[in-house]
């Protein structure tokens, strides 16, 4: 049960006017709510294999009521399409938004097979004016679910792909982007799990939304929110 509290506040040539208590408080010099935390770092939500926005929408509005002042999200021209061409739109976004805010970079959340498009595009394009970068079961090694799957991203998701041997040939990131994997033990999308993580990079096990529950889930959201505003260098946790 909740109970409201409230003060009869009186006003000069005005009959008492109730007001909840911690407004009182307040004005009388009591501590109030800290703002929320803020970046002027834009992020980049790139969503899956067949996803849109549409899937990205709770978690964009989430990142804006905590603070960040400008999140875009990517629908690909083809959801089902090659990484190679959907990071060239990662590329095109980037470039967009750049212009827009007047950044000097972006930090990028790619859900599932959106990672894969954008470490292609991470790789491809030197000096990309990324600063951190987030995966969310993002099969890096594939995953043999995509047998289910179809379009170009199928052929490319499979674990002995040509694309995948080119992705994963040198080192996973370029030199200065910081980066965090996180994923659940009960991916039914990403087989096997440990193809969601990374060499020499932080990963998270949350247990236990689903591959789509990620994107909704609060302590998953709490570990991105603390990456992106994160100072300093990430540890590798094993």
């Amino acid at each position: 049960m909740v109970v409201a509290v409230v003060a009869w506040v009186a006003v000069a040539g005005a009959a008492p006017v109730a007001l909840p208590l911690a407004v009182v408080a307040g004005a009388a010099g009591a501590p109030t709510p800290p703002t929320p935390a803020r970046t002027d770092v834009p992020v980049l939500l790139v969503p899956g294999w067949f996803d849109t926005a549409r899937e990205l929408a709770a978690l964009r509005i989430r990142l804006l009521a905590a603070g960040w002042s400008h999140v875009e999200t990517l629908t690909f021209r083809d959801p089902t399409g090659s990484n190679r061409d959907h990071a060239e739109e990662v590329d095109s976004l980037v470039a967009t938004v750049l212009a827009e805010t007047g950044a000097t970079d972006v930090d990028i959340v790619a859900h599932s097979m959106g990672g894969l498009a954008t470490r292609w595009y991470l790789k491809t394009r030197e000096g990309a004016p990324v600063r951190r970068a987030v995966f969310l079961a993002s099969p890096h090694r594939g995953t043999l679910t995509a047998h289910l799957a179809w379009g170009e991203g199928r052929e490319e998701m499979m674990p002995e792909s040509e694309f995948l041997a080119a992705l994963n040939h040198g080192p996973a990131l370029p030199a200065g982007i910081e980066a965090l994997t996180i994923r659940t033990p009960i991916d039914t999308r990403v087989v096997p799990g440990e193809s969601a993580t990374l060499p020499g990079v932080e990963d998270h096990t949350v247990c236990c939304p689903t591959h789509q529950g990620l994107l909704r889930h609060d302590e998953v959201f709490y570990l991105v929110v603390d990456f992106l505003e994160r100072t300093g260098t990430t540890v590798t946790r094993h």
